[in-house]
């Protein structure tokens, strides 16, 4: 049942008492003076029975707890023995000081019911509702937006083929176990895989010559084997159960896994199986998180988990949204989605939207031209390829004509076919083809044709032609310029995140990492317009004044009281009840 908190505050709560003590500018006094503002219980209704049960820790204050753990980046033990014994998030939640709000447990059900429906939305919109009514986000007004992404490192433990395949192996034999009544172990010895067991690296309990070809393709191969013969046991253990029930979902989603496993870094021959070469392009890293991705942000930097991506709003530096994309995502993902939910977070319109070089490919800028949105990249530069590069040829497309540094126009425009874009579909393409003879005879033939003799350069149209050529246009201009400085707002503020433990994640599986960078932007956007509008300082400034004050009258009022004692008993040595150990009253 809904527990509320009462809007009565009390004379003994941590907040009254203790507010200016701990700072009330600080992110603490700020959350104290937020009760009842920020967060509400009827916020949080649609998550608890509403006519009966026991009432439930007031989810308002639970909220409240979990930005503090955000903010102070603790696990869950420790952010329960914090609001247990510390002073600070006693104010912060306004409890008294005697008090235990809550269990782990507890705080672990809230965060789960705010991930399972999607309520850490709910919690997000807070911060940017906040930034609207301290006026510091006007709201109808128009805006740019900035795009941008950054590695988050996954949480899964990634391993190589040998070692993944025997977690496979482990996670599907726990689950048939599982589904016997065993225990995995003892599952395990009763059909020869216990080897599997005991040990956190297989390879590394291997007693075999890693230097020898052969004992590897040996151990390998019996690896697989094992992998075949479970796989072949799930599917006769599978036929005995209904496809709707929950013991057929998690072992289909178990052998599935390993199935994967298997076709992704395992290539079967004659000789048997093996190794594959080269890396497959969507592989599974971690047994542990399978939702985590070899990703790269340069070509010298890989990582291994997911990306978040984040909108923010250049003036105010307000990040308005973000998701978490698969680490081999490109960056452009989901770019016209963060804009939708933009205007609809902040209530706001989107005026502009502006991205670097990674958003600024074709595709994105045709999706965002049919939205009718403006957008500002920067064009991918084109790699070296030895020749007089596309760029430095006159191509008039009104017109439908191609004129070459030297001069030479042609207008032969044929079909030409070929994969476009990152993903690699094939689309109708077409080109200028100049005349073989008029390029024969160009003394600059060698830099400009790379195909054979009797051919002619070949001068691609992409897709996206016009807006690309538009693009390139106004980024020589002078008008580019304010923009490269507009769009370092992302990178700051996901800077910020970073700072607030994103750069790891919490938690396995892109779903509860979405959960951990929505509320790492909800602190991230309450501590910016708190300090923009004077609610909070930064750490380490000194006290407020009217702690001061407050101080003083407090030794004040203790030094009188302690008189007042004095001369009413006497002093100890005087009064012979103090000696006797006996204590008049009043």
């Amino acid at each position: 049942m809904l527990g509320i908190r009462s809007a009565q505050r009390g004379l003994f709560e941590a907040d009254y008492l203790y507010r200016d003590f701990v700072g009330p500018e600080t992110f603490y006094g700020f959350l104290a003076s937020q009760r009842g503002q920020l967060f509400r219980d009827a916020d949080f209704a649609a998550l608890y029975v509403l006519d009966n049960g026991r009432p439930s820790v007031p989810p308002s204050l639970l909220a409240t707890a979990l930005l503090l753990q955000t903010y102070d980046r603790v696990s869950d033990e420790e952010a329960k023995e914090r609001a247990d014994f510390d002073l600070r998030w006693k104010v912060a939640l306004g409890i008294g000081l005697e008090e235990r709000p809550f269990a782990k447990s507890t705080l672990q059900v809230f965060r789960a019911q705010l991930i399972l429906h999607d309520e850490v939305r709910t919690v997000f919109k807070k911060s940017l509702t906040f930034a609207r009514q301290t006026g510091y986000l006007k709201p109808g007004k128009k805006i740019k937006l900035a795009l941008d992404t950054s590695n988050i490192l996954g949480r899964g433990a990634v391993k190589d083929t040998y070692n993944l395949l025997a977690d496979g192996i482990v996670q599907l034999t726990r689950t048939l176990a599982e589904l016997g009544g065993e225990q995995p172990e003892v599952w395990a010895a009763g059909h020869d895989l216990a080897r599997y067991f005991g040990t956190s690296s297989l390879k590394g309990a291997a007693d075999i010559d890693w230097g020898d070809a052969q004992a590897r393709q040996t151990f390998l191969q019996r690896i697989v084997a094992d992998a075949d013969r479970l796989l072949a046991l799930t599917r006769q253990t599978l036929s005995t159960y209904d496809a709707a029930s929950a013991a057929y979902t998690d072992l289909t989603a178990a052998a599935e896994l390993l199935g994967q496993l298997l076709l992704q870094d395992i290539e079967r021959t004659a000789e048997g199986a093996g190794l594959k070469e080269g890396v497959s392009r969507d592989r599974v890293v971690s047994v542990h998180d399978p939702e985590m991705r070899h990703g790269r942000k340069s070509k010298s930097k890989r990582f291994d988990g997911h990306k978040g991506a984040v909108a923010v709003d250049p003036e105010s530096q307000l990040i308005t949204a973000g998701t978490v994309l698969a680490g081999n995502a490109p960056d452009n993902t989901q770019a016209l989605e963060l804009v939708e939910q933009t205007e609809e977070n902040a209530q706001v319109e989107v005026d502009e939207t502006m991205g670097d070089c990674a958003y600024g490919d074709g595709s994105t800028r045709q999706a965002f031209a049919e939205a009718g949105r403006r957008f500002v990249a920067k064009v991918p530069d084109r790699a070296n390829s030895g020749q007089i590069p596309k760029e430095d040829f006159r191509i008039d497309l009104e017109r439908k004509t191609c004129t070459c540094p030297e001069g030479q126009a042609c207008d032969t425009l044929e079909p030409i076919g070929g994969p476009t874009g990152r993903s690699g579909e094939t689309q109708a393409r077409w080109g200028f083809k100049f005349d073989p003879a008029v390029c024969a005879a160009c003394p600059r033939r060698a830099a400009c044709v790379r195909a054979g003799p009797g051919k002619g350069r070949t001068v691609s149209l992409h897709p996206q032609e016009k807006l690309l050529q538009e693009a390139r246009a106004f980024q020589r201009s002078d008008a580019f310029g304010p923009y490269r400085q507009m769009r370092q707002a992302a990178e700051h503020r996901l800077a910020r995140l970073m700072q607030l433990g994103m750069r790891q994640a919490r938690y396995f599986g892109r779903v509860k990492t979405l959960y951990q960078l929505l509320m790492a932007a909800t602190v991230a956007n309450l501590t910016l317009v708190a300090a923009k509008v004077g609610l909070l300082r930064c750490r380490g400034s000194r006290r407020s004044h009217s702690f001061t004050l407050l101080a003083e009258a407090v030794l004040v009022f203790i030094t009188a009281f302690v008189l007042c004692v004095a001369g009413c008993r006497g002093l100890p040595g005087q009064n012979p009840a103090y000696r006797t150990g006996s204590r008049p009253g009043f």
